[in-house]
């Protein structure tokens, strides 16, 4: 479904992005690894159509998104919903209301209909209706994850983007957020880009996986395939020796 070819980004004269190829397999979860700052939010940004290339292109469908402007632009993000680093909750709204925010801004459904799919999503995340009057500064961290992954799920999305999703959880807590997005995926078959520096968990959650470094994807395939990479990068990055991770 999205294929990228040849981007370019620089910011400042430093080049960030220099020729990023990479092919996101249909109705798949490819997950981007990489060290912290080496560009993978940057990657993300740039399909969301928050950032333009200084070259190359991004397509989806075998359209160049990098081309889209306008309604056009905003006729595409209606296909994709976002799962933020932190969350992105609304701090002033209610869990329900903020899962209920996409569907009372984008769509003309009764409120009865709204009430059903959000608590639909609340069940999905094993989260009781006792939550629904909350507000996200009384949630715990996981949580907050799981009422962040019920909004982006509320309009059944073709396309899903995770930044981080596990940044400052508790392994437990890591495990549960990584077992519900394969279980959303399972039941929506939605095509996932997800960014992440969180190994070897990432590998029970891919079905590709791509490594980003010093601005170009060095190394890309099946999880298995992946994690036997003759690259010495690739493996001092899964060993997580502290050499590689300082340099």
């Amino acid at each position: 479904m999205i294929q990228i070819i040849n981007l370019v980004k620089t910011f400042n004269g430093q080049t960030v992005l220099d020729g990023i190829n990479l092919t996101m397999p249909t109705g798949k979860i490819t997950v981007v690894i990489g060290k912290s700052g080496v560009g993978k939010s940057v990657l993300l940004k740039h399909i969301v159509g928050l950032l333009h290339p200084d070259s190359g292109q991004i397509l989806v469908d075998g359209e160049d998104i990098v081309q889209f402007r306008g309604r056009k632009l905003r006729e595409f993000r209606r296909r994709l919903a976002v799962l933020f680093q932190g969350g992105a909750l609304f701090d002033s709204l209610t869990v329900f209301e903020n899962i209920a925010f996409p569907l009372r801004e984008k769509t003309r459904l009764p409120e009865d209909e709204i009430a059903a799919r959000v608590r639909e999503r609340l069940s999905q995340m094993s989260l009781t209706t006792e939550v629904e009057t909350k507000f996200p500064d009384e949630l715990s961290g996981g949580m907050k994850k799981r009422v962040a992954l019920a909004r982006a799920m509320i309009q059944e999305p073709e396309i899903m983007f995770f930044d981080e999703p596990v940044t400052g959880l508790d392994p437990p807590m890591t495990n549960t957020v990584f077992h519900l997005i394969t279980k959303t995926h399972e039941a929506s078959g939605y095509t996932a880009l997800m960014v992440s520096h969180d190994i070897p968990e990432v590998f029970s959650v891919a079905h590709h996986v791509a490594m980003l470094h010093k601005g170009r994807i060095i190394a890309a395939g099946p999880p298995e395939e992946f994690q036997n990479h003759p690259d010495p990068v690739v493996q001092s990055f899964i060993r997580g020796e502290v050499d590689f991770l300082e340099a």
